[in-house]
């Protein structure tokens, strides 16, 4: 039979977690394989990039949707467990869970905005109206991104605060703060002054030093929070400060940073994620793909 797509994997997925417990993802891949009686051949069929299976690919993202939606959840890396949400959808199973199925929940809700789903979505219902392949692969790579996204900010919050920690100091450092990573790692959260986390220098020769201070935290940063930190600043005589968190900031955290003499950055969940993928941290490339076009001085006569 032909390998079925992620939302027809979406319902017997989250039927093999029915029983509350973690599994991995090979298990569950071997198992909806045999519940769908795939060939061996089918299950080794790979994506035109050569790099992954189709079939695995499309339980990974049967998984991800279902994650998105708060019906599964990570308990350790590659385990998952269903939530009691998940459990409460199959006390009286749908016909079958897809995309549109999930949009009741507010978690997916949310997702779908921040990755960009929706545009994609619009787009691919517009295609046979004229929009171009460069199109179609522009919003395909944001919705990919921000997909991407969620699951890295998934896996931050996980981990302990050391991790955190040392997650931290490597981003600043391949943004090209701090130095080396063992110098900015001697001064990250061994200060514990009044409510600062950590000293970086701002450039290789440290002419100049940024303050630090990172959260991870599930509802927003409010404004005493950051008061906190400007006064802080203020105690060190310093100017450049770098709020860090996994969550958000209220709407008056956001306009108190932006009436204050020192230059404070704030750097919330979404923005963390986004620099973790643009300075590969945490992530490897799965593929690439080149766009070329005609080289016309090739053809020009002379």
């Amino acid at each position: 039979m032909a390998i079925p797509d992620f939302q027809t994997l979406t319902l017997p997925l989250l039927r093999h977690y029915a029983d509350g417990k973690g599994h991995a993802k090979p298990e569950v891949a071997v198992a909806l394989g045999q519940e769908f009686g795939l060939s061996n051949e089918e299950l080794a069929e790979m994506l035109p990039s050569g790099r992954q299976g189709r079939f695995d690919n499309r339980v990974a993202w049967a998984t991800s949707y279902l994650k998105q939606a708060g019906l599964l959840e990570n308990i350790e890396r590659g385990v998952h467990r269903i939530t009691q949400r998940g459990l409460d959808v199959m006390a009286a199973p749908p016909a079958k869970i897809d995309l549109k199925f999930l949009e009741q929940f507010d978690e997916y809700k949310a997702f779908k905005a921040r990755s960009g789903k929706k545009e994609a979505d619009n787009m691919i219902d517009s295609a046979v109206q004229g929009s171009t392949p460069e199109e179609l692969l522009e919003v395909g790579y944001k919705q990919l991104r921000g997909t991407l996204a969620a699951e890295l900010l998934q896996q931050v919050k996980l981990g302990a605060p050391a991790f955190f920690e040392r997650l931290v100091v490597e981003l600043l450092v391949r943004m090209g703060y701090g130095g080396t990573r063992e110098d900015a790692g001697q001064v990250l959260g061994k200060s514990g002054d009044g409510g600062i986390d950590g000293i970086i220098n701002e450039d290789r020769l440290g002419l100049d030093v940024i303050y630090l201070q990172a959260k991870r935290w599930e509802g927003d940063v409010g404004r005493p929070e950051i008061q906190k930190f400007v006064g802080a600043l203020a105690g060190h005589k310093a100017n450049k400060g770098v709020f860090l968190t996994t969550s958000g900031y209220s709407k008056e955290a956001r306009a108190y940073a932006t009436q204050i003499n020192a230059k404070l950055v704030l750097i919330d969940g979404q923005m963390l994620a986004e620099l973790m993928i643009d300075y590969g941290l945490g992530v490897s490339t799965v593929t690439s793909y080149e766009i070329k076009r005609v080289d016309s001085d090739y053809f020009s006569e002379d």
